[in-house]
């Protein structure tokens, strides 16, 4: 049970920022209440909120791929929105690398850490 961090970059589609700071909202509740192997799920705007980073820590790949599934639609409604660049930091399981395989993460592995 490896953790994990993902750090999410969205280009926010013209007009859409009001949008995607209420899915966000929809999307930290699933978080809180259906992810217990979420350790950190932060959203960050840029000041005239065309871009939105997400910073995330899960306990496992296995972890990770219960958020995507609690998230159900809302992902969707941001991937309509934005344009979606994640990575991911760690060693992500098979099962995770397949069903991520479309959304074209880069992976980083660990080469040391303090």
């Amino acid at each position: 049970m490896d953790p994990l961090q993902v750090i999410v970059t969205m280009h926010i589609h013209a007009g859409k920022s009001e949008e995607l700071k209420n899915i966000a909202t929809k999307c930290m509740a699933s978080s809180r209440e259906k992810d217990p192997g979420t350790l950190q799920y932060d959203w960050y705007f840029n000041p005239d909120e065309t871009v939105c980073t997400v910073i995330e820590r899960y306990q496992s790949s296995e972890a990770l791929l219960a958020h995507i599934g609690n998230l159900g639609e809302l992902f969707g409604q941001i991937l309509a929105i934005t344009d979606f660049y994640p990575a991911v930091f760690g060693e992500p399981s098979e099962a995770l690398v397949q069903a991520t395989a479309a959304l074209q993460p880069k992976v980083h592995q660990l080469y040391q850490a303090l």
